[in-house]
């Protein structure tokens, strides 16, 4: 038998990995009701940042032979360049592992450099990763195709380093692109959407979403203030930020929030909760911050909607929890959709902020008279190659859905991005949906 020390490195990351994500279960089954909130919260990102880097040393490893071991017998292995080369990919790898562990020491009002350079080496390393993978996979192809009746020769030695030359040089180009799109303003997304039952006083009401700020290690004050204004200029009656607003504790990022205070909706701005709420381990903290910003929290609840020109006309706006409450056990919250649209009957229109996809295919399956459900969560995938991954995943990805007659759902795709600076074939967005009466 085959012992531990006998295995190679990867196997061993691949049993690490195991280990780590088998504490994380046991922690969430048996632990989250003994611990106290500081130390469960600490112990989860750190669970979490340990379980991402054992699985990304295997991918390490292999970037590491891929570019660097590959060229060790060649000419310019002794040359002072390929010195500073086999430096930075080391300096390149060892970024994209530390970033995990920046929400754990470095979140503040404005992001720190280290942050930022930390994350955009995480995206750099899933895209370069990915072409690695993809272009071996051509060359093992090839070579299977071609047959191996031909002794390896200077053609396949130079088949093998074009591949880690034109994967870097894929990266890189696609790292700038991503980062000079996601630098750029959220774009403002209009959409009409007929909503069945809502009275005719309340046709063309301006609802502003917002979802997936992520304010945290590459996200700060800067650029949450330039959101408020671009949603203060549309001048909408509702304001709705449907989860995923921070990654941190509501005291360390505080500052970054203030912004907040100046949305001024006449008809009220309401929040739910997404799942990196959730992850936080402060969702009771975060609620009395956003109430003190006039922000009111639909805690698996709803509120009447009345419409400014005839107090008679109203419809039912609900919010819930989160789905990863569940999964966390997190006390006193949970997706509750009975709870949520309690006293809303299908005699009005009713509209639904769920975060997640996967909450909203669940809430149209138990509740279909919801007229629209408003979500985000899946960033529209953010960089290439997650989107397909992304696509895959969630029953809804982006964008508006028709489902049956008299309902619809739209998805947005984030207004700004989670910890990679990064945006390859999605745009953050601000979403300005005009409701229609019938």
């Amino acid at each position: 038998m085959i012992s531990f020390k006998q295995l190679p490195i990867e196997a061993k990351a691949a049993v690490a990995a195991g280990v780590v994500f088998f504490s994380m279960m046991l922690s969430r089954s048996y632990l989250a009701e003994k611990l106290d909130f500081r130390t469960r919260r600490w112990l989860l990102r750190l669970q979490m940042a340990l379980f991402a880097n054992t699985l990304m040393l295997m991918g390490s490893l292999h970037v590491w032979r891929s570019t660097v071991i590959t060229f060790t017998r060649s000419s310019a292995a002794s040359s002072f360049c390929f010195m500073l080369w086999k430096i930075a990919v080391f300096m390149f790898l060892a970024l994209a592992h530390s970033s995990f562990f920046t929400l754990l020491f470095l979140v503040a009002e404005e992001p720190y450099f280290f942050s930022l350079a930390a994350y955009t080496c995480l995206g750099a390393y899933i895209i370069l990763i990915f072409f690695l993978f993809t272009l071996g996979s051509v060359e093992q192809a090839y070579k299977f195709l071609a047959g191996r009746g031909a002794k390896a020769g200077t053609g396949s030695k130079n088949r093998t380093a074009l591949k880690p030359v034109l994967s870097v040089l894929l990266t890189v180009v696609l790292t700038v692109v991503g980062l000079l799109n996601a630098s750029q303003p959220p774009t403002v997304n209009s959409v009409e959407i007929p909503v069945h039952k809502l009275p005719s006083t309340m046709n063309n009401l301006k609802v502003v979403l917002l979802s997936d700020i992520h304010l945290g290690p590459t996200v700060g004050k800067t650029k949450l203030a330039m959101i408020v204004r671009m949603v203060k200029a549309l001048k909408p009656d509702i304001t709705v930020i449907v989860g995923d607003l921070s990654d941190a504790e509501a005291k360390i990022i505080r500052p970054a929030v203030e912004p907040l205070g100046e949305l001024d909706s006449p008809l009220g701005t309401y929040f739910v909760t997404g799942n990196h709420e959730y992850y936080t381990s402060d969702v009771s903290n975060w609620f009395e911050l956003l109430k003190s910003f006039n922000i009111q929290p639909l805690h698996n609840e709803n509120v009447k909607i009345v419409s400014p020109k005839s107090s008679s006309d109203w419809f039912c706006l609900a919010g819930v929890d989160d789905i990863e409450a569940d999964v966390l056990r997190y006390s006193g919250h949970g997706m509750d959709l009975k709870k949520a649209l309690r006293g809303c009957s299908s005699e009005h229109a009713i509209v639904l902020l769920a975060h997640q996809p996967i909450a909203a295919k669940w809430a149209l399956q138990e509740r279909p008279d919801i007229n629209l459900i408003l979500s985000g969560h899946t960033h529209g995938g953010q960089i290439f190659p997650l989107n397909a991954g992304a696509y895959l995943l969630n029953p809804f990805f982006v964008g508006l859905y028709q489902v049956g007659q008299n309902t619809f759902v739209y998805v947005s795709p984030g207004t700004m991005y989670y910890g990679i600076p990064m945006r390859l074939g999605s745009r953050a967005e601000i979403t300005e949906i005009i409701l229609r009466s019938p």
